[in-house]
């Protein structure tokens, strides 16, 4: 049985995951901690480091690619308590099409 593989981002420095966070219109409130947003997953690893490089060279050493399998997608959405996914379509742009969890 062949399961679908997927990219994420995460940070060599404090072990937290790539991720897609929307724009509010409150101000943030200092003592809750920011929402998680949307954890970005790629469908391959170059791809991933394309959207790094593009978006933010100067953060491309701080960053490792990690490989996930489609069904762990549900845990670890739930684990870091992740709003949903961004699936993103073209790294360049990009595109990105977002899943809500619930």
């Amino acid at each position: 049985m062949v399961s679908q593989l997927y990219y994420v981002l995460r940070s060599r420095i404090d072990g937290q995951y790539l991720a897609a966070r929307p724009q509010t219109s409150q101000p943030p409130d200092p003592d809750r901690p920011p929402p998680a947003g949307f954890l970005l997953v790629f469908t391959a690893d170059y791809e991933a480091l394309t959207y790094l490089n593009a978006h933010a060279p100067e953060l491309s050493d701080k960053f490792g690619v990690e490989t996930i399998m489609a069904t762990h997608l549900k845990s670890l959405l739930s684990r870091w308590n992740f709003q949903g996914l961004g699936m993103v379509q073209d790294p360049r742009i990009p595109e990105v099409e977002f899943f809500n969890r619930t």
